[in-house]
């Protein structure tokens, strides 16, 4: 599957509904990213074409490898929205921001954020 912003925002929201209930239905996913249920369906059957979810036509579960793939995502996201706020943006603004450049950014660029976050809360 090539990685772009719909998949990742897909598996970040499964990731995060899954720690939140025992089970994660397709309409959960609309509702947290704001879809339509037809949509949240293609995205599944392109996510598990790809290895990184399994659907029991119920439950949406993620594998091994959609699971290592989402943490990873959602350190991003969490990591620069809390960059963001450590120089002064907003909640609101850090947080719909970190969505959008978790996506974009460079790996080099994500390790200084990541730094620093890290030595300001240590």
């Amino acid at each position: 599957m090539k990685h772009n912003q719909s998949s990742e925002d897909y598996l970040e929201s499964i990731l995060i509904l899954s720690r939140e209930t025992e089970f994660v239905h397709r309409v959960d996913v609309a509702r947290k990213i704001g879809v339509s249920q037809p949509a949240v369906q293609k995205a599944i059957k392109i996510l598990e074409a790809s290895g990184y979810v399994e659907f029991d036509g119920l439950h949406i579960y993620l594998t091994k490898n959609g699971e290592e793939y989402a943490v990873k995502i959602y350190e991003r996201h969490c990591t620069i929205k809390e960059f963001l706020r450590l120089h002064g943006v907003n909640d609101a603004d850090a947080e719909a921001d970190a969505c959008e450049l978790e996506h974009v950014i460079s790996e080099a660029t994500f390790d200084m954020m990541k730094s620093f976050v890290s030595n300001r809360n240590s």
